[in-house]
């Protein structure tokens, strides 16, 4: 069954600092069911979600740092104003270099995730290739993190999961009941090369795709961190052969 798609914003950040509304319109536009937030341009969160309503969409997710004691309560309210419960995050390399390492940051993990318990909300680990570049004792970062924090979901992306050097069908296949977020990206999984809108790179969505669970599966998530050719017409091709060949659904 195809899943709905959205946009993670961080892709059209140069046009969003610009006018943010405006930008929000243009991917309605394209069709996106959702948007996954990555910061709300100094806007505040009654007034995103009144434009997203009025544009028919609505809010998958959002990328934030991790919660703390601290943080943990504004998070929560803005999540309740803007409509999504996924709230995803994640570390950079030197915190994976280790088995010492990658237990420290599953603890870290562990405990955002135990600040949401009974909130409606879930934290999500977002990956880069680094969590799967090099194996410990014999096993992915991003497998042993899983272990770890049995309270945190998987955004996984699956172009820096395939650039690691993962088979990325199978991790999906092997973590599927953790996996309700796919980051959908493409390119030519080359070192410092821009990516490509998706459906003219390399990875292999059709079986990624088919490999998760269908009952946990909740959004295809557009992102594309950077584009040697325009970005929102990048995201707008990348609308189109995810819809067009079936295996998410749009509003158009």
């Amino acid at each position: 069954m195809a899943k709905p798609i959205s946009v993670q914003l961080y892709s059209v950040r140069d046009i969003a600092a610009e006018d943010f509304p405006a930008t929000l319109k243009k991917i309605a536009d394209i069709g996106f069911v959702g948007v996954e937030f990555a910061g709300l341009h100094d806007m505040c969160p009654c007034e995103v979600k009144k434009i997203i309503d009025d544009l028919g969409m609505v809010a998958s997710s959002s990328h934030l740092g991790m919660p703390t004691p601290e943080t943990v309560s504004e998070m929560i309210d803005t999540a309740g104003v803007l409509g999504y419960k996924y709230l995803i995050t994640g570390f950079g390399p030197p915190d994976f270099e280790t088995a010492d390492k990658v237990k420290e940051t599953a603890a870290k993990f562990q405990a955002g995730a135990a600040l949401l318990a009974g909130t409606g909300l879930t934290l999500g680990m977002h990956n880069h290739w680094w969590e799967f570049s090099q194996k410990i004792d014999g096993r992915y970062a991003y497998d042993l993190v899983l272990e770890e924090a049995p309270d945190l979901a998987s955004e996984l992306d699956v172009y820096w999961s395939t650039y690691g050097g993962a088979d990325t069908p199978a991790v999906v296949a092997t973590n599927k009941a953790r996996i309700p977020l796919l980051h959908v990206k493409d390119g030519c999984l080359c070192l410092n090369h821009p990516h490509t809108a998706v459906g003219k790179g390399r990875v292999d969505f059709a079986n990624i795709i088919a490999a998760a669970c269908p009952s946990t599966l909740e959004w295809l998530i557009v992102e594309l961190d950077s584009c040697a050719t325009d970005m929102l017409e990048a995201v707008a091709d990348s609308y189109k052969y995810l819809v067009g060949s079936g295996m998410a659904e749009g509003r158009k």
